[in-house]
């Protein structure tokens, strides 16, 4: 299956970048899933995806309220999607140790046991904080991760606070959680992909999400990095799913663009290597056109 890491539907607009004058809710993100893509030939849907909200609806603004009430807030629309669609969304949710460290780590365990979360992001520019100094905001959060097995997606690729290697304190105080470095170190601000490749190489619980990497570099990466190390993600909005799946897709050409991939490879990185990761039953790539077109009505996806 191939199961998005990375995906922002709100009923707000987005108040830090605000993509559109219309929110790009969760009908609009589902019609966006529905694709269907062509990978290999064959008609293809992103199955299920990892939700939340965007950053920029997730800070303090006049009005707000404090503490777990106000967390409840930004994070009651992501919780009524998977509530809504739970064989299409999975929570993640967006920790903001402004709002308490402690407060936000009574909500992902409230979000992880009523929901069924099992991802969080930490976006730490956005939030205004330094993470390599910050670790007493962030224990409180980790220790619930640890806990459910909930993987921790960082936001990384530009300054002052997301250059990769500054998460490298917590994530080496944590060994039994799992990190997945967000947009391969890239952003607005910088490529740091190759901090993240080699945090990935040299850390046990350290993967890379595929998308804004650079299709040359993902070969490279990919020929050497462990074959479960890269899971799929596109920031969407403002992305279009459907580039980085491309992207991946290439693998499975010859080289230099390619990497002589199998389809049972590119399914693990488009979907299945983060399966894995969070509990998800993982399903082999469809071998033929007619087992293509079911799964674009189907609804096999589940959870253990």
């Amino acid at each position: 299956m191939i199961i998005d890491t990375h995906l922002h539907p709100t009923n707000l607009v987005d108040e830090a970048w605000r993509h559109t004058g219309e929110p790009f809710n969760g009908e609009r993100m589902l019609k966006m899933m529905d694709g269907p893509y062509m990978i290999n030939g064959k008609p293809r849907r992103i199955d299920m995806g990892f939700i939340q909200p965007p950053p920029g609806n997730t800070g303090y603004r006049d009005g707000n309220r404090r503490g777990r009430e106000g967390i409840r807030d930004y994070m009651a629309y992501i919780a009524e999607l998977c509530q809504k669609y739970p064989d299409r969304f999975i929570g993640n949710f967006t920790f903001n140790p402004r709002w308490g460290p402690e407060e936000g780590a009574q909500e992902l365990e409230f979000h992880v046991k009523e929901y069924g979360f099992k991802m969080l992001k930490l976006h730490a520019n956005m939030h205004g904080y330094r993470p390599d100094r910050a670790l007493d905001w962030l224990r409180p959060a980790m220790k619930v991760c640890a806990k459910y097995n909930v993987v921790v997606l960082i936001h990384t690729g530009d300054g002052p606070y997301t250059i990769p290697t500054m998460f490298y304190p917590i994530i080496r105080e944590f060994p039994m959680v799992n990190f997945i470095i967000g947009h391969f170190g890239i952003q607005t601000g910088g490529n740091y992909s190759f901090e993240a490749f080699w945090m990935a190489m040299d850390t046990p619980n350290v993967y890379c999400e595929s998308g804004w990497c650079f299709q040359s570099r993902i070969v490279e990466f990919a020929r050497q990095l462990p074959r479960d190390k890269i899971v799929f993600g596109t920031d969407t909005p403002p992305n279009e799913p459907g580039m980085w799946l491309r992207e991946l897709e290439m693998l499975c050409g010859p080289a230099p663009q390619g990497m002589d991939l199998d389809e049972d490879g590119l399914e693990d990185y488009m979907g299945n290597n983060i399966a894995r990761l969070v509990g998800i039953e993982t399903t082999a790539p469809p071998r033929t056109q007619q087992e293509a077109l079911a799964r674009l009505k189907d609804t096999y996806a589940s959870t253990r």
